[in-house]
């Protein structure tokens, strides 16, 4: 525990002891469990709330990536659209209006 050997620890109360005496003692370790426990719960939501927001990076990047691919095929639909089949609508609606341009000066 902390490096400390079984002697040390000895010692270590033994020095309590004579500094705070028997009645302050107990106190003390139950105030420093106290401080102790605060400190974990602390730590553990710290631990817990940088695994959620790496969590939702992770998804952010994923939505990211999926959208992007998406983007990039609604892209090329567009490009496919505009050189093939835009030319081949405008050519037909030229002829029908070419076919049409008689019939609608007689009216």
């Amino acid at each position: 525990m902390f490096g400390i050997g079984g002697g040390e620890l000895i010692f270590i109360v033994f020095i309590a002891l004579m500094l705070f005496g028997s009645d302050k003692v107990p106190e003390i370790a139950r105030t420093l469990g106290k401080i102790m426990a605060q400190v974990k719960n602390a730590t553990n939501d710290i631990k817990s709330e940088i695994q959620k927001s790496a969590e939702v990076k992770e998804i952010n990047d994923s939505v990211k990536g999926l959208t992007s691919t998406f983007t990039d095929e609604v892209e090329k639909v567009k490009s496919n659209v505009s050189e093939n089949i835009l030319p081949e609508v405008n050519k037909a609606a030229e002829d029908l209006d070419s076919l049409t341009g008689p019939i609608k000066r007689q009216f």
